[in-house]
């Protein structure tokens, strides 16, 4: 059922009837392979979604990942699928310790040391992601919304704050206006600290609801 609603919330953005939308599932999904769970991941929901849309006649869809972990699954159910770009940052060397994927173009990696700060991350969006998407031209964007890369989450070592991801989602949204008609769906991955990520997803939300 609630993978169920990961695709209804595609179906509504690509309907019309909602600009946006999150789901806030779990369990999270961007470790789970084709044919093998991992991690905390049973099914990969963005991977499933990106299926869905395309499925419905979309023929570029982006995947956005911010998750503190590789998205390992995600890119091995799309590294040979061009209709599909993955943008990640995630901390490097770090589990699931998935080699760094450089011969396919459409998978564009921004790894960060452990003890990076918001500039690190900041700069690596800038310069690694929005210039690939750009020149994509996504038709909708999904997603993989983990806040456990949050400097009050233990789980990994980088130090991002609430406003980071604010920040993020508001430069995914803008990217969305030019080039998918603001389309975007965002689906819950990490994020193990109750409080911040509470508040992380509080600013995330707030920015795909177009909230100043």
């Amino acid at each position: 059922m609630l993978r169920g609603r990961w695709v209804q919330g595609v179906d509504l953005v690509l309907r019309g009837e909602a600009d946006t939308a999150f789901c806030g599932i779990r369990p999270p999904g961007h470790h789970a392979e084709q044919n093998r769970a991992m991690g905390f991941c049973i099914f990969n929901n963005v991977a499933v979604g990106a299926a869905h849309a395309l499925a419905a006649g979309l023929a570029r869809v982006a995947i956005v990942d911010f998750d503190v972990h590789h998205g390992n699954g995600t890119e091995s159910v799309f590294q040979d699928d061009q209709r599909v770009m993955l943008c990640s940052t995630f901390q490097h060397p770090f589990y699931p310790n998935t080699p760094l994927n450089r011969e396919h173009k459409h998978i564009i990696h921004a790894p960060l040391k452990a003890g990076a700060y918001s500039e690190a991350f900041q700069q690596a969006v800038q310069e690694h992601w929005l210039p690939a998407l750009h020149l994509f031209r996504p038709q909708l964007i999904l997603v993989s919304a983990g806040f456990d890369a949050h400097f009050d989450d233990d789980m990994g070592q980088l130090n991002l704050l609430d406003s980071d991801y604010y920040w993020v989602t508001r430069e995914i949204m803008k990217l969305a206006e030019h080039h998918a008609r603001g389309r975007v769906v965002s689906t819950l991955e990490g994020g193990y600290q109750a409080q911040a990520l509470g508040r992380s997803a509080v600013q995330h939300i707030r920015a795909l609801m177009r909230l100043d």
